[in-house]
């Protein structure tokens, strides 16, 4: 039996150290990703945020960012591209409202002059996938009813409505929002969105997937504890998952899968770090696109020496300045450097 040392005298049934602890009674006992911020006017970059309910039964919304004026010549009737931003945290922690990701937002938006929607989707292990997948879809679909006039949309947004353009779309995500954003995707050339809605292109900055075993060791130690320890969260994160980390949700180049060359997006930007523990599985992501004939281009965005989601956890640093640069030009069409 394990116990918790905090006091509170409960058996711990799942320990996932440094991400949450699950108690026998069904407390969960987040260790990062709870705090959160107020939606405000940036004070370094000028722009504005606010939170939308989307999905009153489900708590779904979002947090939408826009960047200040000129907005992109408006008065001409040239709008903003639209980032559908998913946040990670292994689909456990985290919050479209959390610092990191609050400050990451208000610094893409002011880079690349677009506007930003970030998805609040429900966490495991309270609502197991595909909880996250339902409600991420649900709010790209509230996001699409807005290419229609803001009449369609319900609850309509008047930033998106005004400002947005539906032509020029992107799907964004970093490790397990990189694994959602595929995901919308692919859902998205089977189910119907609004006619007015294109989705320009996908962005999978570090993305959780899981192709093969790990082949070499990481932060949860020798290469066999790093696959345990994914079988282990996985399980928590989809029980239902009849075919556990071979669901294509989680390995999209599994026999059976849907062709990834469906993708309902014109063009596709995978982000590596050398020094992730996932990088492994998104160089499986990127060649399994690359072979599955996806007619559109597939550009990498490779980061020496660096390890997980460093741009957020190291804003600040040359790395991450290049990594932004790299996605404000492959939002804005520009493709990278032979």
């Amino acid at each position: 039996m394990t116990m918790h040392g905090d006091g509170s005298g409960g058996e711990v049934a799942e320990n996932f150290a440094q991400l949450f602890y699950v108690y026998q009674d069904g407390r969960v006992e987040r260790l990062m990703g709870t705090a959160v911020v107020p939606p405000s006017v940036d004070s370094a970059t000028g722009v504005a945020s606010k939170d939308v309910p989307i999905v009153s039964a489900t708590g779904v919304s979002a947090r939408l960012y826009l960047p200040p004026p000129p907005l992109a010549s408006s008065a001409a009737g040239e709008k903003l591209p639209i980032v559908v931003y998913f946040h990670g945290g292994a689909f456990f922690v985290e919050f479209a409202a959390s610092p990191t990701y609050h400050q990451y937002l208000n610094s893409l938006a002011a880079a690349a002059r677009v506007l930003c929607v970030s998805v609040e989707y429900r966490r495991a292990p309270e609502h197991p996938l595909p909880a996250a997948y339902d409600d991420s879809w649900a709010a790209l679909s509230w996001v699409a009813a807005h290419a229609g006039g803001a009449a369609a949309a319900s609850p309509p947004e008047p930033w998106l409505s005004e400002y947005g353009d539906f032509t020029r779309v992107f799907l964004a995500g970093d490790s397990c929002g990189g694994n959602i954003a595929h995901n919308m995707a692919m859902r998205a050339a089977v189910e119907t969105l609004s006619s007015g809605l294109k989705i320009e292109g996908l962005v999978a900055v570090h993305p959780y997937f899981w192709f093969r075993p790990a082949s070499r060791p990481s932060i949860a130690g020798p290469a066999e504890a790093l696959t345990a320890w994914i079988e282990r969260l996985w399980r928590l994160s989809y029980p239902s998952a009849a075919r556990g980390l071979e669901e294509p949700c989680m390995n999209p180049a599994v026999p059976g899968a849907p062709s990834m060359a469906t993708l309902a997006c014109r063009r596709v930007l995978v982000c590596l770090a050398e020094e992730d523990f996932l990088v492994e599985q998104g160089a499986c992501y990127l060649e399994a696109l690359q072979k599955s004939r996806f007619p559109g281009p597939v550009e990498l965005f490779h980061s020496s020496g660096e390890e997980h989601i460093f741009h957020l956890t190291k804003p600040g640093t040359a790395a991450a300045g290049e990594m932004m640069d790299r996605l404000v030009g492959f939002l804005h069409g520009m493709s990278s450097s032979p």
